[in-house]
């Protein structure tokens, strides 16, 4: 797994909604390789039976969080597996990150702890 670049405005990734490997309550996600295990169910063998993830669904770090990166395109091109991915993170109760959609102001997507770190810099 690779840390992908931080999204710059405008780009496709500054687009797509983030899945982070934190609950609600602020607590890591189990099992560690919880965002590789659910890219996996969108993934395919090549010819040189060399696992590829989708290009619409990646497992990354941002950080310090495992995290799943989902393209809008998906909800399109497949919107059961869009949907699949949206209410696992509900039902696990996961932070979703979606740039379309309206910010809250208490929200913070940033663990407590990330918080505390940054505060004391």
């Amino acid at each position: 797994m690779t840390s992908s670049p931080i999204p710059t405005p405008g780009s496709t990734a500054a687009k797509s909604i983030v899945i982070q490997g934190v609950t609600s309550q602020g607590r890591a996600f189990r099992p560690s390789d919880w965002a590789e295990r659910l890219c996996g169910v969108m993934s395919t063998f090549g010819g040189d039976q060399q696992m590829r993830y989708s290009p619409h669904v990646r497992p990354t770090m941002m950080d310090g969080v495992r995290c799943v990166v989902v393209s809008p395109a998906l909800a399109q091109i497949e919107p059961r597996a869009y949907r699949f991915l949206l209410d696992f993170a509900k039902d696990n109760e996961l932070v979703v990150i979606d740039p379309s959609a309206p910010a809250a102001e208490d929200f913070c997507p940033v663990p407590e702890s990330k918080l505390e770190k940054r505060s004391l810099l």
